[in-house]
């Protein structure tokens, strides 16, 4: 397994990244445990959930997947690098949301504790939090950094604007500043081509995208004649409507026929294209890659021994062209 640098730190970790956010709904523990030692045979040291997950399920599952990794890292703490993120419901008080000072610490301290660690690598604020002031959650990211519970701080779908206003903040202020983000980022979705990785560039910000393969509709098993099936993230309990509306629309399902002709003329398959073209994008550290099934990290895992060549890569980059436009429809 490749390991690259993360953003401007001295952290090293494997070019790609293991996502979890399947596991303890369309996961049982025992097939998330088999994904994990699957990833782990693949190389993949660096594993990203979130104190919300599972995906798909609600306040009550809310830590589910943060339980599992715990138990499966017992003993081998050391050997991974473990981001986790806060923002989500995780209780039914007002104050059990967020990204307040007193949500914030919270969260990490409930996190730690069903990871059975006493420190997270990475800490990401999951969305935007427009009720709190953004100083109160940096000052709170920086007492976490300063006691040792975490080691970098980063954010998730935040927009560009808001995560420089951070940056500049946080060096006003002179404390702990972002490392990273995790945005959205495929051949079906490349908006943050504009402006978020240009900033990630020129600041130095290690970009560990999800969904380089849109839900599942770039491995090119959905058709957009039959309905989404079921057991996949498109009928996932409550985050159907999401992804459903993110993919599942006839421009995107015309796109994928593009794709599934490019990768067939490149005798190239189509989950290994998809990943390979994040990969070779030089702002990209590490893609977040998932499952269901441990086989399926497989083809996830191939994809770095892959180089597009430029025609390929040029012909990708014109079949999606028009997701990166300013006025790209949604």
């Amino acid at each position: 397994m490749q390991t690259t640098r993360f953003g401007h730190t001295g952290l090293k970790v494997s070019r790609l990244c293991l996502g979890t956010m399947t596991f303890g709904l369309q996961c049982d523990e025992q097939t998330s445990f088999a994904i994990l030692d699957r990833a782990a045979e693949g190389g993949i040291t660096f594993i990203d959930t979130a104190d919300a997950y599972p995906l798909g399920g609600t306040a009550e599952t809310a830590g589910r997947t943060e339980s599992i990794i715990g138990k499966w890292l017992r003993g081998k703490r050391a050997d991974y690098v473990v981001a986790t993120k806060c923002y989500g419901r995780m209780g039914p008080h007002p104050w059990n949301a967020g990204l307040s000072r007193k949500h914030i610490l919270e969260a990490i301290d409930a996190s730690l504790e069903r990871l059975q660690t006493d420190y997270v690598d990475l800490l990401q604020l999951h969305h935007p939090d427009p009720d709190t002031p953004l100083d109160e959650s940096l000052r709170a990211l920086d007492d976490l950094v300063r006691c040792g519970k975490v080691r970098y701080i980063g954010v998730s779908n935040h927009p560009a604007w808001k995560i420089a206003r951070a940056i500049g903040r946080s060096e006003l202020l002179g404390i702990e500043r972002f490392v990273s983000v995790q945005p959205r980022y495929s051949l079906l979705y490349r908006d943050v081509e504009r402006e978020m990785f240009p900033m990630c560039a020129q600041e130095g910000l290690a970009v560990i995208p999800y969904n380089p393969l849109a839900g599942g509709l770039l491995t090119g098993k959905h058709r957009g004649d039959a309905p989404p099936p079921q057991g996949t993230r498109f009928t996932l309990g409550t985050a159907a409507g999401n992804y459903q509306q993110r993919y599942w629309h006839e421009r995107e399902f015309a796109t994928v026929e593009t794709l599934r002709q490019i990768a067939s003329g490149a005798d190239l398959g189509m989950v290994e294209m998809a990943i390979a073209w994040v990969l070779a994008n030089p702002v990209v550290t590490a893609p977040i890659i998932g499952a269901s099934r441990p086989e399926q990290l497989d083809a996830s895992i191939a994809a770095l021994e892959m180089e597009l060549s430029e025609d390929v890569k040029a012909s990708l980059d014109a079949a999606t062209a028009e997701y990166r436009a300013i006025d790209a429809p949604r």
